[in-house]
């Protein structure tokens, strides 16, 4: 196992945030399904699914404006959406100017939470009949993508790019997917990325229909529980803005922010 991080202070946990998730999109370049675009002074991935956190560059170093013009053509030319990662570093004006030009968007920031495992609230209610298992052969991966897919409202011709991507990933940690069931009946997914010395959590989705019971909750403290088994201490996540309540009330504080450029192909 990994060297696993203790240090609760504020700023060793916002760079644990940025940098569990940049090793995790690091590590889904491991797939097969994934195109990679890597220079010395950045880093990028395209994974085929229709989502701007799927695709994007990050690592960025002192970018010139050939380098820029490079990467967003390239992007471009794929037609999936993108993210441009600025990070939490303050980074040059001039770049995000130039990713403007390109027709990048710059939003409201990313929030980087954290939590300690040892104080997590764990009296939450969800429903009884609620199964979540882990996901280990591509039967029940299969499921993962047709609920993931659902839950977070993507394309219907997403579901198989999810699926090559993550069983190009094989089933062994670091990485870790969850599939909650309801009388047989899959409904949400979660999955768990050790790196960083943290345990990072990705592809929290309820379908519509099963929403506001407490699913979410309990898909993502299934995996924080297991990290702590393993003898981890933080955990981390980036929430949206609907997933933001149910992550404080889990015992997630905000450490920072982390911001972002998103170009979105408004041909289609």
């Amino acid at each position: 196992m990994e060297s696993v991080l203790f240090d609760l202070s504020a700023q060793v946990l916002a760079k644990a945030i940025e940098n569990n998730m940049y090793e995790y999109f690091q590590y889904l370049s491991r797939s097969e399904s994934v195109e990679i675009y890597e220079k010395p002074n950045m880093y990028g991935f395209i994974t085929g699914i229709s989502h701007p956190f799927m695709n994007g560059i990050f690592r960025i170093i002192q970018p010139t404006a050939d380098d820029i013009d490079e990467v967003i053509t390239l992007f471009k030319s794929r037609k999936f959406p993108f993210i441009w990662w600025m990070g939490s570093v303050a980074q040059s004006t001039d770049w995000r100017k130039q990713l403007e030009n390109h027709g990048l968007v710059f939003g409201d920031d990313l929030i980087g939470m954290a939590a300690d495992l040892r104080a997590l609230n764990e009296d939450l209610a969800s429903p009884s009949n609620l199964f979540i298992e882990p996901v280990e052969d591509k039967e029940t991966l299969e499921k993962f993508a047709n609920t993931a897919v659902m839950g977070f409202g993507l394309p219907q011709n997403g579901e198989k790019a999810c699926f090559d991507l993550f069983a190009g990933l094989g089933f062994d940690m670091p990485l870790r997917n969850y599939l909650g069931m309801i009388d047989g009946k899959p409904v949400a997914t979660s999955q768990l990325f050790l790196a960083a010395g943290v345990a990072g959590i990705y592809w929290v989705a309820t379908i519509p229909e099963a929403r506001k019971q407490g699913i979410g909750m309990a898909m993502t403290l299934a995996p924080l529980q297991e990290a702590r088994d393993m003898g981890y201490r933080i955990a981390i996540l980036h929430p949206s803005e609907m997933g933001l309540g149910v992550y404080q009330r889990i015992g997630f504080e905000k450490y920072c922010n982390l911001s972002h450029g998103i170009w979105i192909d408004k041909t289609q």
